[in-house]
């Protein structure tokens, strides 16, 4: 049994809605210490300690991150993009598009950190092309995961049958394997 003092349990293949929620609060907070160590980086160069946090937000990012998107994309939508309307899928579209655009910016952001980390220094141009993209994904998530919470998990919710929604947990386990 998982103890977890002071928080909810995250929710099991059981929920699979529920894992992509509790991913997206990951994100955010992953997110913002990519965000966070540009702006605050005390100096130059990242201490030990920043550099340790930046590298197990790219690390998730690496894994969990895509992961996530596979979750949504092989499991999650395919199944609800049949019981959806037009506009919907539309919707769905633009998610999907999202999620390379955002693939695109975590290329480069880790691209970026990983020469900080390595050289111990960032030019003024590699800095600031690092904040532009931190700050780009900061926007696009927060339009992003919204649009998923209020919209189309809920209509998961509502459409898909207890079938479907087992299927999709029993996808995200075997790819956690």
């Amino acid at each position: 049994m998982v103890v977890q003092i002071g928080g909810r349990l995250d929710s099991g293949f059981d929920d699979p809605i529920g894992m992509l929620r509790d991913c997206h609060r990951r994100i955010e907070r992953f997110l913002g210490i990519l965000c966070q160590m540009v702006e605050r980086a005390s100096s130059e160069t990242l201490t030990e300690e920043e550099s340790n946090a930046v590298l197990r937000a790219l690390q998730y990012f690496r894994s969990g991150g895509r992961r996530h998107t596979a979750d949504e994309e092989e499991s999650l939508f395919p199944r609800l993009r049949r019981s959806i309307d037009e506009d919907s899928r539309e919707a769905m579209n633009r998610l999907e598009n999202d999620h390379r655009e955002a693939n695109d910016l975590h290329e480069a952001v880790d691209r970026l950190y990983s020469k900080w980390i390595s050289t111990g220094t960032l030019s003024p141009e590699d800095r600031h092309s690092l904040s532009s993209k931190t700050s780009s994904l900061r926007h696009l998530y927060a339009e992003h995961i919204p649009a998923e919470e209020t919209d189309l998990f809920p209509q998961a919710s509502h459409l898909l049958d207890r079938d479907a929604i087992a299927a999709i947990g029993e996808e995200f386990r075997a790819r956690r394997k």
